[in-house]
């Protein structure tokens, strides 16, 4: 019996250990249930993502702030309340100058914070960093490319000569010539003629950004808030004004570019400050009329406009709107997020950061880290067909449950990180926040190496005559 016992001894002690491994594992990473939100994905399960960065002279970005913060005269298109129109911030480090806090530029500002990584230290860096910057094009997985195209595009729009943003006109068009004298300089570069701009990266967050280069640019990875800026493509596959199960692309798709978060423009309130009452079932503040897309808001509007306890506001994003909009939001059960000009807008998450809990009514909108965020756990999606249905959405939105609302509302507080670029260092020279924006976007650049290799590969074997026409489909 003893010989039997020694035998079967060490396959139980297997066993044991194994089930112990099991539970503890379980049991720190619980599986995903209705009430919950998934575990984010680890961000490092590979090397970090081995980032080059373009040669371009300073004023091509943190050039553009020196212009912005020397400027006398306000943005033509905010009316500022304050007698100064531009207030001068004092600049710790004048290499790095703060990022405007004009709304129309603050909520697309990536392009600063990125940068801001990349320019760290290697000994300021978080252990746990995304990307690390290498110095040898040879040796990066991706190039990034140092300009600020939304700033450049901005300063055209709110300094520029009225109506001169679509000219083709160097003298008149600053924001042209920049975008013109960008695209020669890295197509002139080797890490460009390596990989046809494959590998390269830019980052596009406004819709207008790098407007009359798009094509030239098109073969990179795009840093994107979503495709509406390509709203003149996806027109032409429109038929009777619906659109098609399948938009077909040339430029942008989902299969080689990211989607990107807006900035928030209104600051994040934990749950655990979250006791004001909610006594407003839905709020929305923002323009009326919009286009294409966007002219959905404008029915909704009509509809939702005398229902009580319903908030539909015509607003502008300047300091009194801000306040408006913080104690809108955080009053709100619910908050609208209707289509504008492009599908998506900083609304939606300024309403995370509130804890006002999503309502999106726009079919086509692409989001941010799907794939590490499920946001069907913490928001509302409604078709456009529904919504513009008289009483359906009030109808719906009151039927909702405290205790479901409490639901979505907890795990949107869990997110609320994830659309973080600030990472309280000036110029955003520091560590990143490890569940931060900034981390989460090189992780899916990373993600699209593999396939930016295939494509740089199957360019080098085609036989010299041979033409393999472009695809790129949007998913």
């Amino acid at each position: 019996m003893k010989m039997k016992w020694r035998s079967l001894s060490l396959p139980i002690a297997i066993f044991l250990a194994f089930s112990l491994l099991c539970l503890f594992f379980f049991s720190s990473y619980p599986l995903s249930s209705p009430n919950s939100i998934p575990i984010p994905i680890p961000i490092l399960h590979h090397h970090p993502l081995k980032v080059y960065v373009a040669d371009l002279p300073r004023s091509f970005n943190y050039g553009l702030l020196d212009q912005f913060w020397s400027l006398s005269t306000p943005d033509s298109r905010i009316a500022y309340p304050s007698s100064d129109p531009n207030p001068k911030p004092i600049i710790p480090d004048p290499s790095y100058p703060p990022y405007p806090d004009n709304p129309l530029i603050q909520q697309y500002s990536a392009e600063y914070w990125l940068l801001g990584d990349l320019e760290t230290p290697p000994d300021l860096r978080a252990r746990d960093s995304a990307a690390v910057r290498v110095y040898d094009f040879k040796e990066s997985d991706v190039v990034f490319v140092p300009f600020f195209a939304t700033l450049s595009a901005e300063l055209q729009l709110g300094w520029g000569k009225k109506g001169y943003f679509l000219k083709k006109d160097e003298s008149s068009n600053l924001d042209y010539k920049r975008q013109k004298e960008v695209v020669e300089r890295i197509k002139r570069s080797e890490a460009w003629k390596r990989s046809g701009g494959r590998d390269h990266v830019f980052v596009l967050t406004d819709p207008v950004a790098m407007w009359h280069v798009k094509a030239d640019i098109a073969p990179a990875i795009l840093l994107v808030v979503d495709f509406g800026g390509w709203y003149k493509l996806d027109s032409q596959s429109m038929k009777n004004g619906t659109v098609p199960e399948r938009i077909q692309h040339t430029q942008v798709s989902l299969i080689k570019d990211v989607i990107v978060p807006y900035t928030h423009l209104l600051p994040t309130l934990p749950i655990s400050e979250n006791t004001v009452t909610r006594h407003i079932l839905l709020y929305f503040k923002g323009a009326k009329h919009r286009h294409r897309g966007g002219l959905v808001r404008e029915k909704l509007w009509d509809i939702l406009q005398n229902e009580p306890d319903v908030v539909m506001e015509e607003g502008f994003p300047n300091s009194t709107g801000r306040s408006q909009s913080i104690k809108g939001m955080r009053s709100s059960q619910f908050c609208l997020h209707p289509a504008g000009d492009t599908p998506t807008s900083c609304r939606l998450f300024d309403a995370v950061a509130s804890l006002c809990i999503p309502v999106i009514v726009s079919d086509n909108i692409p989001l941010p880290f799907e794939g590490i965020i499920d946001y069907s756990q913490f928001a509302l999606f409604i078709s456009e067909n529904q919504a513009l249905q008289k009483n359906y959405l009030v109808t719906y939105l009151r039927s909702i449950s405290e205790k479901r609302k409490e639901r979505l509302r907890a795990n949107m507080a869990r997110v609320q990180s994830h659309f973080k670029f600030d990472n309280g260092f000036p110029g955003g020279v520091g560590p990143v926040l490890r569940d931060g924006a900034v981390n989460h976007i090189w992780e899916m650049v990373y993600q699209k190496v593999a396939n930016v290799r295939q494509a740089i590969l199957r360019e080098k074997r085609r036989p010299e005559g041979v033409v393999v026409p472009l695809r790129c489909h949007c998913t």
